[in-house]
């Protein structure tokens, strides 16, 4: 940062000037976010996008010729953080600093073994699982019960002490780690598995459930849970719901969002929230399960779930196919929806680089076309009840598209442990991205059509400077874009944000499909949500958190909380 901005410096001395009148003079102006490095949204138009600007080579700072007036009252001018700029936030220095009364507290209503202080233990619980974020926290509590929950929650509140809730810690945005040192409430330990109807195919369970777990014990009972993760060995529910997790799925019985019947809640001040809901219709008043899936504890911390789970169907088919272009991906989709209609259950996609990163890093994983290299492969995946139907109906719609020209090459999983190797393939990419080296990773929703033409433009970008690696869920318009690299790079990094968030809102797509904001998106919210959007937002926060306990610096900017009340710096 010092070298590149002293460069700048030499190259053009209006550079200091140009830097406070950033930091002094950025404002919106009846709507225009008149910052000359800000670039326009279609929620809100910049300097640099608005119509009149003039900006004179060198000069570093751009006038507009004309600026609108609000009629009888001149122009409209609103100060503009200068925190929303910025990769980390500042301490709120209104939160308390752990001390030794609270750690006899809390050892009080946990017992010895509920309070974590060891620094091993504790540095884990720190850093998030890509080793990108990590924070400074002294103490971990680990609760076996809402009520110990409750009790945390009131004290802190009451402390004004911040909080992180954690569960499996698998979470990609820095969601699930302390930024500084906030208290870890960490729910592993509440992993009680309350109920099952096999009746309604309702689940009730704790959050700190793991989900292979969970899937595990809906299997032997003939049912199957509404998603599956790579990360399914170390995840667990609560952190499922609250990032309001997606899967390699596609219709509706596969819908994790749709599954959730209902959840218990305890929210910053203790009081728990009973929406435990087991019923498959309820219609009386605000569905208010719904503030809380995707929150990411920022609102509230998710304790006991109830799912409703589909059960398992006899007939699951799984082909692993060749394209030779992303346009034929895309008509292979749509026929694939035509011609298998309602079996259809999974249509995921990768290209040859995420092809190779897997087969070049991961031990024991063959490539199931090793004929030729092939520039995208596709998984299909149907579910249904008549085994030779179903079969039949993939394997003459797989042979139509090849005699098409939608398929260069595929082959149909002959048993269960091909099937699951299909799927490691697919499962393994971010294990092979993390073994290669450090990865920028970007969870994006866009129109599939345009899907592709991002990760060409990015590849133009960084040319031979980083491997770019894309994969995804085709069938619902979710890429998932990896630059993949040696190691951290500023250079690369600025060449990839901001364009990966402006180009995004161009396409009307959203910057978090799965992976939810955390700390790393929580200043680019604005890319997918509009200003009103956000500000309701905060008001939701600071109505459900006054103090701003819950997971601070996450989902939305300081700027935007502190203009709504909630208590950040």
């Amino acid at each position: 940062m010092e070298d590149t901005t002293t460069n700048k410096q030499i190259s053009s001395p209006t550079t200091t000037v140009a830097a406070l009148r950033l930091f002094f003079h950025d404002y919106f102006v009846d709507g225009y976010d008149t910052s000359i490095l800000v670039s326009s949204t279609r929620f809100s138009k910049s300097e640099r996008g608005y119509p009149g600007f003039s900006n004179r080579k060198g000069s570093g700072i751009g006038i507009p010729d004309s600026l609108p007036r609000v009629q009888g009252h001149g122009y409209r001018i609103h100060c503009r953080n200068i925190a929303s700029m910025t990769s980390k936030p500042v301490r709120n220095q209104s939160f308390a600093m752990i001390n030794c009364d609270d750690i006899s507290y809390f050892k009080k209503i946990l017992g010895e073994r509920g309070v974590v202080l060891e620094e091993e233990k504790l540095d884990d619980a720190n850093t998030d699982w890509m080793r990108k974020f990590k924070g400074s926290s002294k103490l971990m509590l680990q609760p076996r019960s809402t009520q110990e929950v409750s009790q945390i929650l009131d004290y802190c509140n009451s402390r004004r002490l911040a909080v992180v809730p954690q569960g499996g810690n698998t979470g990609l945005v820095g969601g699930s780690v302390p930024v500084f040192d906030e208290v870890i409430i960490n729910v592993s330990s509440m992993n009680n598995t309350i109920s099952f109807d096999k009746d309604s195919g309702i689940l009730v369970c704790e959050a700190g459930c793991i989900l292979e777990n969970l899937i595990s014990f809906l299997d032997n009972e003939g049912y199957i849970m509404p998603l599956d993760l790579g990360a399914k060995g170390s995840c667990q529910i609560g952190g499922n719901v609250s990032t309001n997790a997606g899967a390699c799925a596609l219709f509706d019985t596969r819908t994790f969002l749709s599954g959730i019947s209902g959840l218990e809640v305890v929210l910053a001040n203790g009081t728990v929230l009973d929406m435990l809901g087991t019923l498959r219709k309820d219609n009386t008043g605000y569905d208010l399960k719904h503030l809380f899936i995707g929150s990411e504890g920022s609102l509230g911390i998710v304790t006991k779930v109830s799912i409703l789970t589909p059960p398992k169907l006899s007939s699951v088919n799984l082909a692993f196919l060749a394209c030779e272009d992303y346009t034929s991906c895309q008509k292979l989709l749509s026929e694939a929806k035509r011609k298998l209609g309602e079996i259809l259950s999974a249509f995921e996609f990768l290209d040859i680089n995420a092809m190779d990163l897997v087969l070049k890093h991961l031990d024991g994983l063959r490539n199931p076309l090793p004929s030729a290299k092939h520039n995208f492969y596709i998984l299909i995946e149907t579910t249904g009840s008549m085994e030779s139907h179903d079969k039949e109906k993939l394997e003459s719609f797989l042979l139509q598209s090849m005699e098409n020209g939608l398929l260069n090459d595929g082959v149909l999983a002959q048993d269960v442990n091909q099937a699951s190797s299909f799927w490691r393939i697919r499962e393994g990419i971010p294990e092979a991205l993390m073994k290669a080296g450090a990865v920028y990773k970007y969870d994006l929703s866009l129109p599939p059509e345009k899907m592709y033409n991002l990760v060409e433009e990015m590849r133009e970008r960084l040319g031979t400077a980083a491997n770019v690696v894309a994969y995804g869920h085709l069938g619902d318009g979710n890429l998932h874009l990896n630059i993949s690299t040696r190691q951290y790079n500023d250079s690369i990094l600025s060449k990839i944000e901001p364009f990966v968030y402006e180009w995004t809102s161009e396409q009307r797509g959203s910057i978090s499909a799965e992976h939810g904001l955390g700390l790393m998106k929580a200043n680019k919210i604005h890319y997918s949500k509009s200003a009103e959007t956000v500000q309701l937002m905060a008001a939701i926060k600071k109505l459900l958190d006054p103090n701003g306990i819950l997971n601070p610096y996450k989902v939305l900017p300081t700027s935007i909380l502190s203009q709504s009340g909630v208590d950040e710096p």
